[in-house]
């Protein structure tokens, strides 16, 4: 196998700054979704225009975008944000609010390229919201989820038409849906301690009761974050639930001073006056009671 051949290390200092606006031309928008991006255009807008509405995305790792700021001061914004222009020439953010916020942590950074799209309505903005900071950007599940449920209140459509319109498969947004109808202190806390998403799936489908409730607790607390440490509580619990329930048989009680053989008489010397049908019936409960009495 042939040597590869790497370039030198350039210190920071020494590293150019590429203005990659210059390189922005109809090509790149060409190139990027098609359909997301269909009667777009490409042009440079000032920051402060742009104005942020509530977005898919709600949780931001402060280092996370210290760093992608600085990748974006020493090479640029190499892809660009989509915008909706709206009447009076307003610029609303609809993809790349990580990417902004970390452009307006840079003073040098005034503005940047946009692909800007007109004429959309607003489920076809949602749409496109969702499926470029899905595919883009590394969605948390709950901020998916809740992007999918807010999808389908605001066009009040079926799982099927969500699933053809946002591109997902049916079982994904079947689950992200429990998800995202799940309490929004379950969701803060599976956010903040990392808490796999299947822990919230089996937890919500557990009965209510007190074993769900010390679940619950769990879960807050951050205790209980993989499937495999639920699996291992749920096993223990049915083995407790299950032992609970084994009953030991107990012998009929006779009264104080009574023998088994003394009461069989007693019931025989009543039967003399009876009817043959209720005898019959008696000598056959008589029987049974023998048979439980000797075992």
């Amino acid at each position: 196998m042939a040597k590869k051949n790497f370039s030198a290390r350039v210190s920071k200092k020494e590293r150019k700054t590429l203005d990659m606006s210059s390189n922005l031309t109809r090509d790149l928008l060409k190139n990027a979704d098609e359909k997301l991006l269909e009667g777009a255009r490409l042009e440079e807008v000032y920051l402060d225009d742009i104005v942020v509405k509530e977005q898919v995305r709600t949780k931001f790792n402060d280092s996370s975008l210290k760093e992608l700021a600085e990748n974006i001061r020493v090479n640029g914004l190499i892809q660009p944000l989509v915008l909706h222009e709206g009447k009076g020439g307003r610029y609303t953010l609809i993809c790349g609010e990580r990417r902004f916020r970390a452009m307006s942590t840079l003073p040098e950074m005034k503005k940047c390229p946009c692909f800007i799209l007109e004429g959309k309505t607003e489920n076809e903005l949602m749409a496109i919201q969702f499926s470029e900071n899905s595919s883009r950007e590394a969605l948390h599940y709950i901020d998916r989820a809740d992007g999918i449920l807010n999808y389908q209140k605001a066009t009040r459509a079926s799982e099927r038409k969500i699933t053809a319109a946002l591109g997902i498969s049916k079982s994904e947004v079947h689950r992200s849906l429990l998800i995202a109808k799940m309490p929004k202190k379950i969701k803060e806390a599976a956010k903040v301690h990392d808490t796999e998403k299947y822990v919230l799936l089996e937890f919500d489908a557990l009965q209510r009761g007190e074993f769900k409730k010390e679940i619950e607790k769990k879960v807050l607390k951050g205790e209980l974050t993989k499937r495999s440490q639920l699996k291992r509580i749920i096993n223990k619990g049915s083995v407790v639930a299950a032992r609970s329930k084994i009953v030991k048989k107990k012998k009929p009680a006779l009264p104080a001073g009574l023998t088994a053989n003394a009461f069989l008489k007693a019931m025989e010397s009543k039967t003399k006056d009876l009817d043959p049908e209720t005898l019959k019936m008696l000598k056959t409960l008589v029987k049974e009671t023998t048979e439980m009495i000797d075992d």
